[in-house]
């Protein structure tokens, strides 16, 4: 029927937050994960294109951590980023169909733990998923990021997360565009 559409088909992000609820958020990306597709990518490529241009950002070796199906990473290419590594515990089918690139399966809490120490990126971009991390898990899960990444970007539709200078993080700048917020992040723990 005409103009009858389920009111959730307009606003995807509901949808998913509905997807959330119901199944956890790890329940949902299990059981989607090969499939996903971030529906807010427009607005991931738009601020992606905006903040690297007016914050002049080092893209000579980015991670894009909680990667979906590499949203960033196709726009972090695009914008001439060196290397980009993606990771992505639930996702990694469709990152791999999409990029063409391997991503890695770590979890928030095995980064938390330390598995990523060896590593170093100029930046460290979380789009659409920091503010997932539960709040207990928050701080350690920084104070990791602070140890191998000079900056953090993180994308995300809310307030949240609101990363602390004693997790090992300092904010820079922040903007919004299409009720998107970016915030950028200088390490603590390393300087450049």
């Amino acid at each position: 029927m005409r103009g009858s559409m389920n009111p959730e088909s307009r606003n995807p992000a509901k949808a998913i937050r509905h997807e959330y609820e119901a199944k956890g958020v790890n329940g949902f990306y299990q059981e989607c994960g090969e499939d996903y597709r971030n529906p807010h990518e427009p607005q991931i490529v738009r601020l992606l294109e905006i903040v690297a241009r007016e914050w002049k950002l080092d893209l000579s070796c980015v991670l894009d951590l909680a990667a979906g199906s590499g949203e960033a990473t196709l726009a972090l290419r695009e914008l001439g980023a060196g290397r980009v590594d993606g990771i992505d515990p639930f996702t990694f089918t469709a990152y791999q169909a999409r990029t063409g690139q391997t991503a890695g399966r770590q979890t928030f809490g095995q980064i938390a733990d330390g598995i990523l120490a060896d590593r170093s990126y100029s930046l460290i971009v979380c789009s659409f998923a920091m503010h997932l991390v539960e709040r207990s898990r928050l701080p350690r899960l920084a104070q990791q990021l602070a140890r191998i990444g000079h900056r953090l970007l993180i994308l995300t539709p809310h307030k949240r997360p609101e990363i602390r200078p004693a997790w090992g993080w300092e904010i820079e700048r922040e903007i919004v565009v299409q009720r998107v917020r970016a915030r950028l992040y200088q390490s603590l723990s390393r300087t450049k």
